[in-house]
Parts: C-alpha cells; sequence; structure tokens
C-alpha cells in the first residue's frame, strides 16, 4: 500500500497535463476562453439616450446607431486600468476613420472629462451612463467592453476586456470589413 502512495503524485501530474493538452487543442480550433457569449449577438441595440459628457460634443442614443454605417459602442471609465491599456488603440481606431461611441461607464463626469482631456478623444460621440443601467442593458461584465454595431443597428460582436492588437487584426477589422460590404 505504501508503494502506491508514491504513485499519486504521478496520476495527479498525468491527469492535469492530459486537461492541459485537450484544452491546448479546444484553443487551438478556436474554442477560446477570452470569448464570452452574449444574447445580445444579432439582436437590435437596447433603447437609451444618454447625455453628452464633453460639451459640445453629442451624447449616445439608440436611434444613432444603425444609420447605415457599422460602429463601435466602447464601455470605458477613468477609473479602469484596463481601459489606459486599450485608449491607444482606440485612438488608432479613430484615426483610421473607424467610428466609435464612447460612454463613461459609472464615473464622475469631471473625472471622465479629465482623462479624455488628457489622453485624448477617440469617439466621435461621448456619453455619461452614471447609474449603469444602459450597461446592464447591453450585458456589460465590466469596463472596457467593445461591441460592434452593424449598419441596422444589431450587435454582432462582444469584446470582453481591453482590445488587443490581435484581436483587432483577427476578429473586429475583418467582422468590421464583412459588415461594412
Amino acid at each position: 500500500m505504501r508503494r502506491l502512495m508514491f504513485l499519486i503524485p504521478l496520476v495527479l501530474f498525468l491527469g492535469l497535463a492530459g486537461w492541459f493538452g485537450v484544452r491546448l487543442k479546444q484553443m487551438d480550433r478556436g474554442d477560446t476562453p477570452d470569448i464570452l457569449p452574449s444574447v445580445m449577438i444579432d439582436k437590435p441595440v437596447p433603447d437609451f439616450d444618454l447625455p453628452p459628457l464633453v460639451d459640445g460634443q453629442p451624447g449616445v442614443a439608440s436611434t444613432g446607431l444603425g444609420n447605415g454605417k457599422v460602429q463601435l459602442v466602447n464601455f470605458w471609465a477613468s477609473w479602469c486600468a484596463p481601459c489606459r491599456v486599450e485608449h491607444p488603440l482606440l485612438l488608432n481606431m479613430a484615426g483610421q476613420g473607424i467610428d466609435i461611441r464612447g460612454i463613461d461607464y459609472k464615473d464622475k463626469a469631471a473625472d471622465g472629462q479629465a482623462w479624455l482631456a488628457r489622453e485624448g478623444n477617440p469617439f466621435s460621440a461621448v456619453a455619461m451612463d452614471y447609474d449603469g443601467r444602459t450597461a446592464i442593458d447591453f450585458g456589460v461584465y465590466g469596463v472596457p467592453e467593445t461591441y460592434v454595431i452593424d449598419r441596422q443597428g444589431r450587435i454582432r460582436y462582444r469584446q470582453v476586456g481591453p482590445i488587443t492588437p490581435q484581436d483587432l487584426q483577427n476578429r473586429i477589422l475583418p467582422l468590421i470589413k464583412e459588415l461594412s460590404k
């Protein structure tokens, strides 16, 4: 019996190695853990009308989405560290002509305004979601979170967490190109 006790760590190691091997093969086939399903995919954006964050810029409303153009809706906040990582990429995307609507999630207006003044504003329109109601209607888990909206105003893709250059090249830009046809 004592001899068998020495086999327990080996059996545990082989079991974990097997599980990791299977999971790596699944991820190789596209089953990635960073893609969280959303019940909102292929559904119209929820009805909302949020006030502007920045004076002189429009707020964001559901009626302004799906106006014949593919758009992104990005939920962010000045207190969000991953939003800082994502922000230069959003500026770059806006510079390429991608229409990004920003929704400042549960933030103080002065903090959001100061952050955009300091870091740059990639949004064609930016609004305040003071109570987070609109984020709840979208199904936002946390910020940053980005939605690709098609020309008819339907949600076609959800990016949970900061957009990375790989996400942009492999998922978002090809989808924008496809939806823009």
